[in-house]
């Protein structure tokens, strides 16, 4: 007993010392060689197998042996995507592209993304060499109903093309707390993104019809007959996500609904739905396995379910795209069905951090997705706190039976919605106060689906997502308190005596109420958030809060606002905005408003929008106060000023381009200021100089109109003679921002220039220090680790 007690305990410590490996490779900005990483695992492996042999403190050899082989296999695994790396001299360039469409085709508002398989590649009839798999659009242009090319009408998954295409590197935004999307790219193994260009020397060119990628062109006939055959497309929508993995068939609004009533893992293949359909795979398969006595001999009926669950998991995550978390899930089950098949009898514990290793070795990137988490914690937590049953259930009626039914699935859900919510709150900053109720019901439904179900469904959450206080949220919680509430998540659902699930209270008040950092009085920091081609830019007083400008609209169910500033500002506990200033009309400006506007409670919203403009009516419609910004408006709050020095008045009345009537704002505390331009062009800033030769001196500037030829004027540079100039440009825009000449007239005045493209979001802070994330959370997969 003693000796199974010890190698219980080994193994435990192997595999946490796997993992942490794994963990320190994930924190690395910058990876040593090949030859390195192959050295680093040899002797891992050789101090890994001494420890093992070695009884006693030898132990400690094998511990460490695990920790390297984990750090150097992923390190290897790595280094091999890194060399599948786009040659930047191939970026934006004219390339004739031959291969496959590899996955199912989304369509998105102005034409088709897929993923292509690579088979060859040339420049201006050269070869070259291209990352084996790209992310690309086929665009049927920019109009508001763009129409297809009867070219762009045929194209299916496992086809083969020739294309021409312009790629670039895989190139995310990057915020506080936010989605990083380079991360997710380099997971999924694509190697660069691109479009494809309408060509007369090589035009798009359909070689095959059927070239390859088959369960992608079945997967692609069931969604289109789904969606065609489906009256309610919303509900259609749903069904192709769970079917065949399509989420990007669901309706953007019922996506919102889905996320803030915690139900929305439930609208993804994810590890639950793989899970379930395992066992109720296995259930059927030891049905039908029972009626042969020759099949029970050769094979016992328990084994015999865990590999029909197991391959009918298997079948289910290949038909719905083979997606990452479905991956992950499918290793899980594959472990603990070959660990019950050598008849292998290791604590719950053992088995579940057993199953880790081997996801993590197949994709050491889990590690960093909230999915990998969710699943083995939910499991972890569900298996912690089942009671102990010290003796058999007596039979009783089947009336009993469905009641007993219903309270262990009752149990069963609150001790996964109490045990997650830790979690939750750790990655998403939020949890669905409603996601209990919301959950009964949803988990049968989206397992036992019919579009019928789904309408009302979502009417019921709809209605659910009503409720006062629905959603509740926290700002990002520093590192202890997150690990002070997960042990009190863990401690609340274990089953334990309630004098030690006490304990669990004040070790997760820091993290439901975290401590909030803001500025002193007469201070302000300001966040110039990486959205891309845009502008967003977050400031912040010692109680209120304005944002100027929204970011782009990035399509049609896409946005700045729900992609990047809502998270961000989640993160910082933002749950209303003092103002929202929007310094013109232009897209990129005024992009993630509505969203905003939709999603947080908005004091006041001060433009240059015409009267006309839907944003204006959506406003009133949320009860927002509106007003036009006017040279002469400020204002102070918390001891920090705040002065509009454009538009003028006048400007209203007579026609002005959009870029012209930009709204400037000066914001000045003790010892910071700041000068916000918008798209301001040379007319508007000669306007400014005149108005306000002396008092433009500030410390950062941001940019005008995204460091464009029409804007940054020497004069205008002379009078701010600011020291950080701060430019929000998407990565290879097709403008070209900012503009090489513009850049020379700041290094001309020694003026430090930050580009959002380099730095991701950059953040001064109230006691003068600045920031890039690209800086702060540099990894190897990111593009750019040069900020500046």
């Amino acid at each position: 007993m003693r000796g199974g007690a010890d190698a219980g305990v080994k193994g435990l410590c192997l595999a946490v010392a796997w993992l942490l490996g794994m963990a320190v490779h994930l924190q690395q900005a910058q990876l040593p060689g090949e030859g390195v990483h192959a050295a680093l695992i040899v002797l891992g492996a050789l101090l890994l197998g001494f420890g093992l042999a070695r009884r006693g403190a030898r132990v400690w050899l094998a511990v460490i042996g695990a920790a390297l082989t984990a750090f150097s296999l992923a390190g290897l695994q790595a280094n091999a995507r890194l060399a599948q790396s786009l040659d930047a001299a191939l970026e934006g360039q004219d390339l004739v592209v031959t291969g496959v469409v590899s996955s199912l085709p989304q369509l998105t508002a102005n034409g088709w993304r897929f993923r292509f398989a690579v088979e060859g590649a040339n420049l201006r009839g050269a070869a070259v060499h291209l990352p084996a798999s790209l992310s690309l659009g086929w665009y049927a242009g920019y109009a508001e109903e763009p129409e297809l090319t009867a070219a762009q009408k045929t194209l299916r998954a496992g086809q083969r093309w020739r294309f021409t295409v312009r790629l670039k590197a895989p190139h995310g935004g990057l915020n506080p707390q936010g989605f990083d999307a380079e991360l997710w790219l380099f997971e999924q193994g694509i190697g660069a993104n691109g479009y494809v260009r309408a060509s007369r020397e090589a035009p798009a060119t359909l070689l095959a019809d059927d070239a390859g990628a088959p369960i992608e062109r079945l997967r692609q006939r069931v969604r289109d007959a789904l969606l065609a055959k489906v009256a309610e497309p919303r509900a259609a929508g749903v069904l192709a996500a769970l079917s065949v993995g399509e989420q990007a068939a669901i309706d953007h609004d019922d996506w919102d609904v889905f996320r803030q009533t915690g139900v929305a893992h439930l609208m993804s293949i994810s590890g639950l739905h793989i899970t379930m359909f395992a066992w109720l795979a296995g259930l059927a398969g030891a049905a039908l396995w029972r009626r042969s006595e020759r099949l029970m001999l050769k094979l016992p009926t328990p084994l015999a379910a865990r590999w029909i669950g197991l391959a009918a998991a298997a079948a289910y995550a290949l038909f719905s795209g083979w997606g990452v978390p479905s991956q992950r899930t499918v290793y899980m089950l594959a472990t603990v069905t070959l660990l019950m098949q050598f008849g292998v009898l290791w604590p719950w514990t053992l088995v579940l951090l057993s199953a880790a290793v081997v996801v993590s070795a197949l994709d050491p990137w889990a590690l960093l997705q909230p999915g990998f988490w969710l699943s083995f914690v939910a499991v972890g937590v569900l298996m912690a706190s089942s009671p102990v049953m010290s003796e058999r259930e007596p039979e009783t009626s089947s009336l009993r039976r469905v009641w007993l039914a219903l309270r262990d699935g009752l149990r069963t859900q609150a001790v996964a919605t109490v045990g997650l919510t830790p979690l939750s709150l750790v990655f998403f900053q939020q949890v669905s106060l409603v996601g209990f109720a919301a959950n009964l019901l949803a988990i049968p439904v989206v397992t036992l689906l019919a579009a019928m179900t789904v309408q009302a469904l979502n009417v019921y959450l709809a209605w659910l997502l009503s409720w006062p206080a629905a959603v509740w949220g926290v700002a990002a919680a520093p590192w202890w308190a997150q690990a002070a509430g997960l042990l009190g998540g863990a401690l609340l659902v274990m089953p334990l005596p309630w004098r030690l699930r006490w304990l669990a209270v004040p070790l997760l008040l820091p993290l439901l109420w975290p401590p909030l950092q803001r500025p002193g009085a007469g201070q302000f920091e300001l966040i110039a958030a990486d959205v891309g081609q845009g502008t967003a830019v977050l400031v912040r007083t010692r109680h209120q809060t304005l944002l100027y400008d929204s970011g782009p609209q990035y399509g049609r169910d896409s946005d700045a606002g729900q992609r990047v500033l809502l998270p961000l500002l989640r993160s910082l506990g933002e749950q209303r905005l003092q103002r929202v200033m929007l310094s013109h009309r232009d897209s990129d400006h005024v992009g993630g408003a509505a969203a905003i506007l939709h999603a947080l409670p908005v004091d006041e919203l001060d433009s240059s929008l015409e009267d006309t403009h839907p944003l204006l009516a959506l406003a009133s419609a949320r009860n927002v106060s509106t007003q036009r910004c006017m040279a002469g408006q400020s204002w102070q709050a918390d001891g920090v000023r705040f002065s509009v020095l454009r538009p003028q008045a006048a400007d209203y009345d007579r026609p002005m381009k959009s870029n012209a009537m930009s709204c400037v704002l000066r914001i000045e505390g003790a010892t910071q200021s700041a000068l916000l331009t918008g798209d301001m062009e040379a007319d508007q800033e000669r306007a400014l100089l005149a108005a306000y030769a002396t008092a433009l001196k500030s410390d950062v500037l941001l940019v005008p109109h995204h460091g464009s030829r029409t804007s940054s004027t020497p004069e205008l540079l002379d009078a701010v003679r600011p020291r950080v100039a701060v430019v929000q440009a998407g990565y290879r825009n097709r403008f070209g921002h900012p503009r090489p000449d513009v850049l020379q007239r700041y290094a001309e005045r020694s003026i430090e220039v930050v580009r959002s493209d380099r730095c991701g979001a950059w953040w001064w802070h109230a006691d003068g220090a600045m920031s890039c994330e690209r800086e702060v959370e540099a990894r190897y997969w990111h593009h750019w680790r040069d900020a500046r």
